[in-house]
């Protein structure tokens, strides 16, 4: 019989991908860099392959095969994931860990409130949480390094399963003392000759808004660029322009002590909050069943 490379040996190597470096892929595998070292090399020899360069590198270089070997390391540690899962899903649903992905224009404004939801219906379950852009957390999905995301939609989620949540309006920033600000809905054909601020470009809600408002030839202000909605709203008081945020952010406080005013946009134009899981995982019952509660903490939002 071959010999196969342990789980612990596949961690190793999806660790040294997503870390690139060895310290820190030791680290977040829980071993000594020396165990991290070795099991690698111990996994070469079983194959009779090389996965990692020899050349001196500062940080770890894999060879073509190596590459590979780690989309394959990610696919079979998210099987045995899901083994695992089946039997948590059947012995007791919504108990135990459930490590939970969300971007950030709705981490900061929904969790602080949807947590002690959470814990009031579901007291067995114990959430994971991280905050990341949409892309990396569809990776780490795909990779069984997360269970569940909390994102807008529609998003490049590659197979995953999406269930839509709720409605996000969008809503305009601007200035209390701004021609706009005397506007009782906003139609979004006059953010056209404005300076439109938005999130940079890698950030879901930049292309949501635009494409929600059919706003792909408004002038933006590309001389600006932020990474949060707090730091969005406060360019948009210094009066650099108007901004287009998520009623969500504006009810969890974005606004608080900017002096800016909101008006709707006329046809309420939004974005959907959503849940994305990996298609076929066998706690798929679960995840809809935290829906309704997610719902109803938006609603009271």
């Amino acid at each position: 019989m071959i010999p196969l490379p342990t789980p612990q040996q596949l961690r190793y190597l999806v660790a040294l991908a997503e870390y690139e470096h060895f310290g820190r892929a030791a680290s977040a595998c829980g071993v000594t860099q020396s165990t991290l070292s070795a099991g690698m090399i111990a996994l070469e020899r079983q194959l009779d392959a090389a996965i990692l360069e020899r050349g001196g590198a500062k940080k770890p270089v894999f060879t073509p095969l190596g590459a590979e070997l780690i989309q394959r390391a990610r696919s079979a540690l998210a099987a045995l994931n899901s083994c695992v899962e089946t039997a948590t899903a059947a012995r007791e649903p919504l108990s135990g860990p459930i490590r939970l992905g969300v971007i950030p224009t709705i981490s900061p404004f929904l969790l602080p409130r949807l947590m002690p939801r959470l814990r009031a219906d579901f007291p067995r379950l114990r959430p994971w949480l991280r905050e990341d852009l949409t892309e990396r957390l569809v990776e780490a999905l795909e990779s069984g390094r997360l269970d569940l995301l909390l994102l807008a939609l529609p998003c490049d989620c590659g197979g995953a399963e999406t269930l839509g949540i709720a409605e996000d309006p969008f809503l305009l920033a601007c200035p209390a003392d701004h021609a706009l600000a005397e506007r009782t809905a906003i139609a979004p054909r006059v953010l056209t000759d404005e300076k439109l601020l938005l999130l940079q470009d890698g950030h879901c809600l930049r292309d949501h808004a635009l494409s929600a408002c059919g706003l792909s030839g408004a002038l933006t202000a590309e001389e600006f660029s932020a990474t949060s909605l707090h730091t969005l709203v406060q360019m948009a008081a210094s009066g650099l322009g108007v901004t287009l945020l998520p009623r969500l952010a504006v009810a969890g406080g974005v606004l608080a002590g900017t002096g800016l005013v909101t008006r709707p946009l006329e046809n309420g134009m939004s974005r959907r909050i959503g849940l994305a899981w990996r298609a076929r995982s066998p706690r798929a019952e679960e995840f809809r069943a935290l829906a309704p509660a997610i719902a109803a903490v938006m609603q009271d939002l």
